[in-house]
């Protein structure tokens, strides 16, 4: 058993419903893993792609970590049973030879192929992933696991925004999310509080989340916080550089409603360093990371294992991203929830085609793997990529 090649196109994804708006030029890298292992007459072959917002990450996956597993010896890629792959070894051998720090991009590369990793062992089990997942952890699951997700979106538009926002939101309404969260930071701050008194005309404002994306220094984040603090918002995103564990730390001592940290770092060191300096408050605030953007699943699994150990209830975990991938993770982990984007970032993002939200609540997938086979758009993307 062993994987004979590994394909890596990157792409263009837009932050809108409208790919001509422009999005910064946003990419994403997709790879494909091809093994050797045949399930009905073709071999099985894992995808992964590079989640959101951080750019595709081709050069470092082509030159540095799909070497590493085509080299490999097909042995030490596998399980004890010598009858699947086993991610863990898989993401060992991808890491051979790196040292500790540099987790600003190399961390995207690794996640976006061990996705592709979790994905074809799951078909080769035979199971959709988080039942892959939930048995590799020794984990519990009801016979339909429901997840609670919350749309996200509300990305600033170049003309009447306003009237934008609050058509998508909704929408989202309208197709059964309860929860939402908007972008704040881009504009003016009195532009922002417009957005959020908007968007509280159509959503209660303890059910929704403002995004500041980490753009806001220490004296407007401030600021913000004081202009936001009368809506009590669901929580309060990604307020200042994620380094800036001082500010954040400042913020959170004033501010009374939930914050939510965590998207921009991309390590168990990193979040070591937040749980310990960001004043992050257990039972109230968020955990955000990125299971692609932390090395992939494999090393997702230390942080929430960590920070568990520190007092963190696995409810306060809400990983970043908005597509399949997360959604299985979160139902088998027993997370608080999991971000969807509905209209952005298509056609990786979102649900399962002709999936269902219903009261805020959702399933993943019953198909072997991460799914992206029951979303059409995706499956004719990928493969005309790789």
């Amino acid at each position: 058993m062993g994987i004979v090649d590994i394909r890596e196109c990157t792409v263009p994804i837009s932050r809108y419903a409208d790919p001509a708006l422009p999005s910064g030029g946003l990419t994403t890298s997709v790879v494909a893993l091809e093994t050797d292992v045949v399930r009905d007459g073709q071999p099985v072959v894992g995808y992964g792609f590079s989640s959101f917002g951080r750019f595709g990450q081709g050069g470092l996956i082509r030159e540095r970590f799909a070497p590493r597993l085509l080299q490999a010896a097909p042995d030490t890629l596998l399980g004890a049973a010598r009858s699947n792959f086993d991610p863990a070894r898989a993401w060992r051998a991808m890491m051979a030879g790196e040292k500790p720090g540099g987790h600003g991009e190399r961390c995207v590369a690794v996640g976006t192929l061990d996705m592709a990793v979790w994905d074809a062992a799951a078909k080769i089990a035979g199971l959709p992933l988080y039942r892959f997942l939930a048995e590799r952890i020794g984990a519990a699951l009801p016979e339909s696991p429901s997840v609670a997700v919350y749309a996200c979106g509300g990305y600033a538009y170049p003309e009447n925004d306003i009237g934008h926002l609050t058509d998508e939101v909704r929408r989202f309404h309208d197709l059964g999310y309860t929860h939402a969260k908007i972008k704040v930071g881009a504009a003016p701050l009195a532009q922002d509080v417009k957005r959020v008194e908007a968007v509280t005309g159509v959503l209660p404002a303890d059910r929704l989340a403002v995004d500041a994306m980490n753009t806001y220094d220490g004296e407007s984040c401030r600021a913000a916080a004081a202009a936001l603090a009368p809506f009590r918002l669901w929580w309060f995103e990604d307020i200042c550089d994620p380094h800036d564990f001082a500010t954040q730390a400042d913020v959170a001592a004033a501010y009374e409603s939930p914050i939510a940290a965590g998207e921009a770092l991309f390590s168990l060191a990193e979040a070591r360093l937040l749980n310990r300096y960001g004043g992050l408050r257990r039972g109230k605030d968020i955990l955000l990371f990125d299971p692609v953007h932390c090395y992939g699943l494999s090393h997702y699994l230390q942080i929430v294992e960590a920070m568990t150990a520190e007092g963190w209830l696995r409810r306060a975990f809400w990983p970043h991203g908005g597509h399949l991938f997360s959604l299985h993770i979160v139902a088998a982990l027993g997370l608080g929830g999991s971000e969807v984007n509905p209209f952005c970032f298509q056609p990786f993002a979102g649900l399962a085609d002709g999936a269902t939200v219903v009261d805020g609540i959702t399933v993943p997938p019953d198909a072997p793997g991460i799914g992206f086979e029951t979303k059409a758009a995706l499956m004719n993307l990928i493969r005309a990529s790789v």
